[in-house]
């Protein structure tokens, strides 16, 4: 009962932080002047990626960095081929051709930059004030291009309407932890009711909780796609990816230098080519993610998944 019980709250809290989340960003990019993919790629994927940060900070602190690292390359994999592959097949995702232009290379360079530093299984310090350095140069340039937000206004969410900027910023943070605190009640009812049923760990792992942990990202892509604001959906996926690499890679390297004893060398590869990938399918699919791009991605990242388990990667 107590299992049925956190599931039902953590879907309803998804649904609640999702709409929240996705209303709170389309105001304030109309308030700030500033297109739902710098929102989505910079105060959503801050937020998104706090939780991977927490994690990476402890785990270097205790001598794994292997989980660290594994942690944010896994994430920056399911975003693309899981959390993206699955919204596509709600909807369409499209982004104008000039800001794709414009945003596509720092997640090119971003992901370059850790294939290349990270292929030695090191990183020291001095590369993540580095990569922190190069994460301040990523958001004062994403916040310095002023235009004019045409969209449709929300009224499905009253609170907070016609409220200042701040008020939208508080209306974001209250999606972002229902998102959270929903994805860990379902993940908890989840994994209860697996265990009755006598699933093994590792399935129980794989699936609920891997999942369970990229429902923010999926729930607030899906809200988003639904309402239209597809560029909010791309930019929270290409931020979150930056974010990760270099926020939490570059903060965690510079408080504990990361030293990996396990060949990471497919993961990077793997992590690199998928984003690679996913440029080429927006750029020669006419600036937008259909369906069967989705099937692509997702079945990638399902042989990833599968591949892993086994050893084979």
């Amino acid at each position: 009962m107590l299992d049925l019980l956190q599931i039902t709250a953590g879907l309803v809290l998804l649904y609640f932080g999702g709409n929240y989340l996705v209303t709170g960003s389309v105001r304030l990019a109309r308030a700030l002047k500033i297109s739902p993919f710098v929102i989505g790629a910079t105060v959503i994927a801050f937020g998104t990626s706090a939780p991977e940060l927490a994690v990476a900070i402890l785990a270097a602190l205790k001598g794994t960095s292997e989980l660290a690292m594994g942690n944010i390359l896994g994430s920056n994999i399911a975003n693309i081929g899981l959390i993206l592959g699955l919204t596509v097949q709600i909807a369409t995702l499209s982004i104008n051709p000039n800001r794709l232009k414009r945003e596509s290379p720092p997640l090119v360079l971003a992901s370059l930059f850790i294939l290349v530093v990270a292929w030695d299984l090191e990183i020291n310090r001095y590369e993540g004030i580095f990569m922190l350095l190069l994460l301040a140069i990523y958001i004062y340039r994403s916040f310095s291009n002023k235009e004019e937000f045409v969209g449709d206004q929300e009224d499905d969410v009253l609170l907070f309407a016609e409220k200042s900027s701040p008020y939208q910023v508080l209306l974001i943070m209250v999606g972002l932890t229902f998102l959270i605190v929903g994805a860990q009640l379902l993940v908890a009812g989840g994994v209860g009711i697996a265990r009755r049923f006598e699933i093994s760990e590792w399935f129980i792992g794989i699936t609920i909780v891997a999942i369970g942990t990229s429902l923010p990202e999926l729930v607030s892509s899906v809200i988003a796609a639904k309402r239209g604001h597809g560029e909010l959906a791309i930019g929270n996926i290409f931020g979150s990816n930056i974010f990760n690499i270099l926020m939490v890679l570059g903060l965690t390297a510079s408080i504990h230098p990361l030293q990996v004893n396990e060949p990471i060398h497919p993961d990077l590869i793997i992590a690199t080519a998928i984003t690679g990938l996913l440029l080429v399918f927006i750029r020669y699919g006419n600036y937008s993610l259909g369906k069967v791009n989705g099937v692509i991605l997702l079945t990638i990242y399902l042989l990833y998944v599968g591949l892993k388990g086994i050893g084979i990667i």
